[in-house]
């Protein structure tokens, strides 16, 4: 596929900065390599661009043996794929195993780059393993030299200017082994994937190729990431002799490897220990004991040896937000619809919504007319969307233990649970129970005529058999009055109780801004989310207004008091008004990540607030989200906004007091503050 020629190149001249003192941290660095692509109109704006590749820096480090960093992200402000690239003098620490780095690439994509910019972008990080890149990188004179050596790797059918020899040895760098049509005598698969799919993926696998090159056996890797995916041919992975799963996401299609010997980590060890990573897979291909791809998630989440291994604790957290992470849109977009039912025809609809869109229809008008038909059409394809709730939430738990074949036993478990009055914790008890219940039918030893049928008939059949019966039979009626007495308890609390509920829930909004303990309170406040529950309809008010807390007290803080803030800092305080308000509380991310001392435990209070006020003033929602565009499905809105404005205020003076009083590491310096505004 040939570069698209509208777009400019890669990487230029003025992209690039050359034995240069960045600072001493690697927020220093992105942040100096942010600016100069905005500054060359590679960005619109530095600041999201420089919060997106701190966000990705936050999920794992980008540092690489042999002193390179690769800090990179998708973002909307960058507008065209593009490098930035620092020779750095002093070296910083990016992570890496071996020390700081000093040749430091910012890759930056916009959010829906195409193909052909990914393979381009993945080209470079290809050539970042090979240690003649490398050393040219290094040895370069000028800007020129390295845009040379660049171009030579990410478009090596472009003539290459003849420089040097290290330049010309490090414009041959060969792409990672592509699925072959014919397997070879002896061979290992592997996949490799990372979240944002364009660096580390291309990285890891041209990693493991050169060290089955080294052990003596071919590697043919699947790369799942920004640029495409070309899934192995099924005939290597039928001969391979084991295989290697180095990702941070999910691996899509794991079931094609069903049987074989699995070494699995993150991405990064691929990088760091590709030898190590081979051998593994020989000895786990010589060695019956050794964990197997199962079709399934956990199976294929195991290593054979203890290195990259999950703990129980990570990956039981892990499989119910997966499960909660598709229960969302069904909450959403049945819990709005619900709600814009309600705007149209009243409360009352939900006593006649089910048979008004039986019996009647735009040619034939309830009593109430077309408002009231429309409201019935609504309130009943969101009662429709929200019956999915549970056996969602229990289908994607089990999904998460035992991949497709968990699907129908944990739908079913979630259906049995709904049935039986066991609600939102039989759902969860379900879907655990048949995602393991699918994982240990997984592992029978039955004859080889019979495995194409294990995933899609004999594991379905056998799992929901046993979780149905488990339901009924044995937990169905404890759950049930669990459910039945955990909903009574809402309902019943009253004075000083209610208050320590919102208190809690307030807490946990404003924790971790997004992060698990957040989505564990969305959770608890969605899955009991019942227009018939006044208690639900509390809980759901108090974790939106709390989440809207977090932005709008940064936004007002900023705004306040300018000169305590950074430039970039002022600027994300803008749009966090409308973030805030839409009850996007990742908003306030970008002032967290740079200063958590200060700022989490000062918006941990306002939220403990505004949960407080609104638990104690009897403030109902009954939508799941849209912060002031849902309004109308506020119970109590002067309460509401009263409560959102305590919360936001105690947040907004307790971030400047923390900030003006209270100095720490993460002060902005002189040189980030506006001079205009220290002095005024």
């Amino acid at each position: 596929m040939s570069t698209p020629t509208s777009d400019p190149a890669i990487i230029a001249e003025e992209l690039i900065l050359l034995d240069a003192d960045l600072g001493a941290s690697k927020d220093a660095v992105i942040e100096r390599l942010s600016e100069l692509l905005a500054s060359a109109g590679r960005a619109t704006d530095a600041a999201p661009l420089r919060e997106a590749a701190l966000a990705r820096e936050a999920q794992s480090a980008t540092g690489l043996p042999g002193g390179i960093a690769i800090p990179h992200c998708r973002a909307e402000a960058v507008t065209s794929a593009s490098l930035g690239f620092a020779r750095l003098d002093p070296k910083v620490d990016f992570g890496a195993p071996d020390g700081p780095a000093d040749l430091v690439f910012l890759i930056a994509a916009p959010a829906g780059a195409g193909s052909a910019h990914m393979k381009l972008l993945s080209s470079l990080a290809r050539a970042l393993v090979k240690p003649e890149f490398v050393t040219a990188l290094r040895d370069a004179p000028s800007g020129a030299d390295i845009v040379a050596l660049v171009e030579g790797v990410i478009n090596p059918a472009a003539k290459a200017p003849a420089k040097t020899p290290a330049k010309a040895a490090a414009t041959s760098v060969p792409e990672a082994s592509a699925p072959a049509a014919t397997p070879t005598a002896k061979h290992i698969v592997a996949v490799t994937a990372c979240p944002t799919g364009i660096a580390h993926t291309y990285m890891a696998a041209d990693s493991l190729v050169a060290a089955g090159e080294r052990a003596g056996v071919t590697v043919h890797v699947e790369t799942q990431g920004s640029s495409g995916s070309t899934p192995l041919d099924p005939a290597l992975i039928e001969g391979a002799e084991a295989v290697i799963f180095a990702t941070d996401v999910g691996v899509k299609g794991k079931e094609r490897f069903a049987g074989k010997p699995v070494v699995s980590s993150g991405v990064k060890r691929a990088i760091n220990e590709p030898d190590v990573m081979v051998t593994e897979a020989l000895r786990a291909a010589e060695n019956p004991d050794a964990a197997r791809v199962s079709g399934t998630a956990a199976a294929a989440g195991s290593a054979s040896t203890g290195a990259g291994e999950l703990g129980w604790g990570t990956r039981i957290r892990q499989i119910l937000l997966t499960g909660v992470s598709y229960m969302i849109p069904f909450v959403a977009a049945g819990g709005l619809l619900i709600a814009l039912g309600f705007l149209l025809g009243g409360y009352e609809i939900k006593d006649v919504a089910e048979d008004i869109v039986v019996n009647n229809s735009l040619t034939s008008l309830p009593t109430g007319g077309l408002t009231a038909y429309l409201g019935a059409v609504l309130f009943q394809i969101g009662a429709l969307s929200f019956s999915f709730l549970v056996p969602a939430l229990a289908g994607y738990i089990s999904y998460a233990i035992a991949d497709r074949p968990g699907l129908a036993p944990g739908f079913t478990a979630g259906a049995v649970a709904v049935l039986v009055g066991a609600g939102f914790i039989g759902g969860l008890v379900g879907g655990l129970i048949a995602g393991f219940v699918a994982l240990w039918i997984s592992r029978w030893k039955i004859p080889t005529v019979l495995r194409g049928l294990m995933p899609v008939v004999i594991i379905p059949l056998f799992a929901t058999l046993i979780v149905g019966a488990i339901m009924f039979l044995v937990l169905g009626k404890p759950l049930a009055a669990i459910t039945s007495g955990l909903t009574n308890w809402l309902n019943g609390l009253t004075g000083s109780s209610i208050i320590i509920l919102g208190i809690i829930l307030g807490l946990m909004m404003c924790f971790d801004l997004g992060g698990p303990v957040n989505k564990a309170a969305y959770a608890f406040a969605t899955a009991g989310l019942s227009v018939t529950d006044t208690a639900s309809l509390r809980i759901m008010a108090a974790v939106m207004a709390a989440g809207m807390v977090p932005p709008l007290a940064l936004a007002l803080a900023s705004a306040v008091r300018p000169k305590i803030f950074t430039e970039a800092e002022r600027e994300n305080g803008k749009a966090a008004w409308f973030l805030g308000a839409a009850f996007i509380s990742e908003g306030a991310i970008p002032f967290a990540a740079a200063d958590p001392l200060r700022v989490i435990p000062s918006m941990m209070a306002g939220g403990a607030v505004t949960g407080a006020l609104v638990m104690a003033m009897d403030v109902t929602l009954s939508a799941p989200h849209g912060g002031i565009f849902v309004f109308f499905a506020v119970g109590g809105i002067l309460w509401f906004l009263v409560a959102l404005a305590a919360g936001t205020i105690v947040s907004a003076v307790l971030v400047i007091a923390a900030k003006q009083f209270v100095k720490g590491k993460n002060s902005p310096t002189e040189a980030e503050l506006d001079p205009d505004l220290v002095t005024a």
